[in-house]
């Protein structure tokens, strides 16, 4: 384990290592995180302060628990294809669900009837992203297409603030900001995917 790694890599690493002799698999942890990232859909989905907060913690740990299956498998070397592709799919499903559920949970609010097609406009731009960062990935390597990282904090980690933003009942402003910043960061990622591509068939 490097001191490359952010912090939640790491905290996963030392929580998963009592277990390295286990019976256990990456797949494991891995469906333990699409099951706790689903129950933050319905949570989420279900709206109202209580819920959206139980959704929103839900969340934060499901995105946690990414970590474990990878740090799991690099401890153990039991590293597969089918287990790499079902980590990024689970990462794309929970992520999809997060705005489907904000979305159809403030669908009684101010937004209305847009509050769905805003989610899923975030929704939508995040599995574009995710699309575009696996072939990105596989092209120049994972550690190359690493996003943007400083003191053990990536970007992605300020969806460890959903909590935050649950409680102070800010989750309206949050999907607003989302359904526009969600779309425009999928347009700065095709661009490094379009000039990948160019580059690869030069």
């Amino acid at each position: 384990m490097t001191n490359s790694k952010p912090w939640d890599a790491r905290i996963a690493y030392r929580l998963i290592y009592p277990l390295r002799n286990s019976a256990l698999t990456p797949n494991h942890f891995t469906v333990f995180r699409l099951l706790v990232g689903v129950l933050a859909f319905i949570g989420l989905a279900q709206g109202g302060y209580f819920w959206s907060n139980i959704g929103a913690v839900c969340f934060a740990l499901s995105n946690f628990l990414d970590h474990t299956d990878g740090e799991f498998a690099r401890l153990t070397g039991k590293m597969t294809r089918f287990g790499h592709y079902f980590d990024l799919a689970s990462d794309a499903a929970v992520n999809i669900l997060l705005f489907l559920g904000i979305g159809i949970g403030l669908m009684h609010g101010k937004l209305g009837v847009y509050a769905l097609p805003m989610g899923a406009a975030a929704g939508i731009a995040v599995a574009a992203i995710f699309h575009m960062r696996i072939f990105i990935e596989q092209n120049i390597g994972k550690e190359q297409a690493r996003q943007p990282h400083y003191g053990g904090m990536e970007v992605e980690d300020v969806l460890y603030l959903l909590p935050l933003v649950a409680i102070f009942d800010q989750l309206t402003p949050f999907l607003i900001l989302a359904s526009f910043g969600a779309p425009l960061f999928s347009l700065w990622v095709l661009k490094e995917y379009l000039d990948l591509k160019k580059k690869l068939s030069a």
